[in-house]
């Protein structure tokens, strides 16, 4: 399958059968979502959900964040990965947040990527989620599943990121985001990945690859004659 072939078949089927993508964060507004956003590197959005709750009902925005202790802030988030250094994070990014952009939550990502705790990765969740700005966020499900699937040849985030961008609508750049996450954490899972219940394998390149000789299979919704 070529590759323009190969980006029209994953838009088409995933815009069909999973339209209405989005993360599966809670939140409830920009604070609430980059807060999430931050706790979520190397965590479990299930996790996070978990710990959010509280944490906003004492801190509902970049105001009281800012005028608490990390310690504080560490007590609501010890169950997460890396609290430490999250709960800086967070005190650090809401104190900016409130010198340098009146605490609004910037558009741009070369702004975001100023506040601390704040990577490439979740500037791009949030520019995408909040201004609807054309950028894909590249995770690990991203990184993974746009590589076999063979949207992309590439061995960096930011050769992923590049590589989408360049090749995906505009428009669908935004949720093919949550498509790939999904299709990842669910499905195309890392160390072994549910081939037998992929409904995609008739565009996928690692199944092509390594599907055993003679293998047949029944032809999956949304699959071409």
């Amino acid at each position: 399958m070529l590759k323009k072939d190969r980006y029209r078949a994953f838009v088409d089927y995933f815009s069909t059968h999973n339209p209405d993508a989005q993360t599966e964060l809670n939140y409830h507004n920009p604070y609430e979502l980059l807060v999430a956003v931050i706790l979520s590197a190397q965590c479990t959005d299930k996790r996070i959900n978990q710990v959010t709750p509280a944490l906003f009902a004492r801190y509902p925005d970049a105001e009281t964040l800012a005028a608490s202790s990390v310690d504080e802030v560490y007590s609501y988030i010890k169950s997460v990965s890396y609290p430490n250094n999250k709960a800086k994070h967070l005190v650090g990014m809401a104190q900016k947040l409130l010198a340098d952009f009146n605490g609004v939550i910037p558009e741009e990502v070369n702004d975001l990527q100023k506040l601390p705790g704040v990577g490439r990765k979740t500037a791009n969740v949030i520019a995408s989620v909040i201004y609807q700005a054309p950028a894909i966020a590249v995770d690990t499900h991203v990184f993974r599943v746009a590589n076999r699937i063979g949207l992309v040849d590439a061995k960096t985030p930011l050769a992923v990121e590049k590589q989408l961008v360049k090749y995906l609508p505009r428009e669908t750049l935004a949720i093919a985001h949550h498509w790939l996450i999904l299709h990842g954490r669910y499905v195309c899972i890392a160390r072994k990945p549910k081939c037998e219940e992929c409904p995609i394998t008739w565009m996928c390149r690692y199944y092509e690859r390594n599907r055993m000789p003679g293998t047949k299979r029944k032809k999956a919704v949304g699959e071409p004659q």
